[in-house]
């Protein structure tokens, strides 16, 4: 069985929808030196990957289809085409085309597409430039795109971010953004985002927490809080986490026993007589 999915589609159809020929077509000499084929690597076809075969096997034709009207084939022509070409087709009106050029261009020409009109370059263009240029993508309409930057940006730069609208990317804040600024996202409404902080913060900053609506919040807080705050959560409404409270009460009580005992000798033991000085 095949596994080229191009020979189950047994038609040669170019964008248009007409019929391909080889009859009539600039490339037919290619054709007789097997550098083109119908149903398989032409240029004029409506399938990406015979298109994209077609300039695997003549790179040197993409320079000609920078400008030809079907955007896949302006697309597949950018992967293949001289790079001095590329900076003009950063203005195509295509995303897949704007793409592949800036994909094979200098860092510096992603700058200009920190502003893309379509999500997924701009989500990508945050993948590649250097941390200190996403700055300005902070406040991208697209969460997954501030997700990105998040992810990317120097801790102290996360400050900014601080008030996202997006429940995840605020999670992502909390778990990288500078420690002494934990306290500014500890009454965040979203459950995950206050147990990122509560997973951060040292044990005596745990007090806060021993109420929190959230369950997990309130667990995290019981395992690590000094043993001393544990009192006010004896009765906590979830089981789990009374369980862990009694549990490290119970173990603080027994190691504070331990320390108070005072061992006397057993009746009838002997004496350790002190040896005579001399």
């Amino acid at each position: 069985m095949t596994t080229d999915a191009d020979t189950d589609i047994n038609e040669a159809i170019d964008w248009q929808g007409h019929a391909v020929a080889c009859k009539g077509c600039r490339h037919r000499d290619l054709a007789e030196e097997e550098r083109c084929k119908l149903r398989h690597a032409c240029v004029n076809d409506r399938y990406a990957r015979r298109v994209d075969r077609f300039f695997d096997w003549n790179r040197e034709f993409a320079n000609h289809y920078l400008n030809h009207p079907y955007f896949e084939v302006r697309a597949i022509a950018a992967k293949h085409a001289d790079i001095f070409r590329l900076p003009a087709l950063l203005s195509d009106p295509d995303e897949a085309v704007r793409w592949n050029a800036a994909r094979r261009l200098p860092k510096r020409y992603l700058l200009n597409l920190r502003g893309d009109p379509h999500r997924e370059v701009r989500i990508r263009v945050a993948q590649l430039v250097d941390p200190t240029d996403l700055f300005g993508m902070m406040r991208d309409e697209d969460y997954y795109v501030r997700l990105v930057v998040a992810r990317r940006v120097a801790p102290d730069e996360l400050v900014a971010m601080i008030s996202d609208d997006e429940p995840e990317v605020r999670r992502v804040v909390a778990r990288r953004i500078d420690a002494d600024m934990l306290w500014r996202l500890a009454t965040d409404p979203d459950d995950g985002v206050r147990l990122e902080v509560a997973r951060r913060l040292s044990p005596p900053e745990l007090a806060g927490f021993y109420r929190d609506p959230d369950w997990r919040v309130r667990y995290e807080a019981a395992s690590r809080m000094i043993p001393g705050m544990l009192q006010a959560m004896r009765d906590d409404p979830d089981e789990l986490v009374r369980e862990l409270v009694l549990k490290r009460i119970d173990a603080q009580m027994a190691t504070e026993f331990e320390g108070n005992v005072v061992l006397f000798p057993s009746a009838g033991a002997p004496e350790k007589t002190r040896e005579a000085s001399t």
